[in-house]
């Protein structure tokens, strides 16, 4: 039997599979930054969140230790967040373009905002057997709500969604697709298409604009709003497509 995405939430904040990550994600709780002095931080696994009924699935790569790990909602509270939910806010999907709090009062509107790994990792660079320990969460997401599309901000993000869908049987390509900003993929009757990161790296540097990120909200629209008409695999302008065909 599927689980709830209430029973889903509640199994995620619980899990205990990583104790480098639980006592990783305490000790920056303990220890805050002075900015955060009087924030009681959440410390512990993040769910998913957004419109339960959502046909687009965006998957980051995991909390930040002073941004999602403090307030308890994935990007929420730090630069990362203020660039996506400006433009989420932008394409229509959120009801707001700050997310300070879980407290602050957006909503979102068509679309669920999941992660690969879903404890803050040490330097943000989770291991090979966190991934895969927390990927049943994805999963889960993805079985749960079926989305139409599925967004993923970068190459770990890729992959996750990529073996979340075998996992679940559905018919990945093989060789499997690869990842690179733009490129989509029909796997199913969902996409699969990836941005690059909205990590204050990629947009500090100009390697993630916000026009570049409007295009892609923009074809992510268009994709969840294509009826049966999904393409078979294709890109943005100038990119290849990742599948190959």
């Amino acid at each position: 039997m599927k689980k709830s995405l209430a029973t889903l939430e509640a199994d995620t904040i619980a899990c205990t599979k990583c104790p480098v990550l639980r006592e990783y994600c305490a000790g920056v709780g303990r220890t805050r930054r002075r900015a955060y002095a009087d924030w009681d931080y959440w410390s512990r696994p993040v769910p998913g969140f957004g419109d339960p009924r959502a046909g687009v699935l965006l998957v980051g790569l995991a909390p930040g230790a002073h941004g999602a790990n403090r307030t308890g909602r994935m990007f929420t509270g730090d630069r990362s967040g203020d660039f996506l939910f400006a433009a989420l806010h932008r394409a229509g999907y959120a009801s707001q373009a700050e997310s300070s709090s879980k407290e602050d009062g957006l909503r979102l509107d068509g679309i669920w905002i999941g992660a690969a790994c879903r404890c803050a990792p040490p330097s943000n660079k989770p291991t090979s057997e966190q991934l895969t320990a927390c990927r049943p969460w994805l999963a889960g997401e993805v079985e749960l709500l079926q989305p139409r599309v599925i967004l993923a901000l970068g190459g770990i993000a890729w992959a996750a969604c990529l073996r979340s869908l075998v996992d679940l049987g559905e018919p990945v390509p093989r060789p499997r697709p690869r990842f690179g900003h733009g490129v989509e993929c029909r796997i199913g009757e969902r996409v699969l298409l990836g941005s690059y990161h909205v990590s204050q790296l990629n947009t500090f540097t100009g390697r993630l604009t916000p026009g570049m990120f409007d295009e892609i909200l923009q074809r992510v629209r268009v994709l969840s709003e294509a009826g049966e008409d999904l393409p078979r695999s294709s890109s943005l302008p100038g990119k290849a497509s990742a599948c190959g065909r």
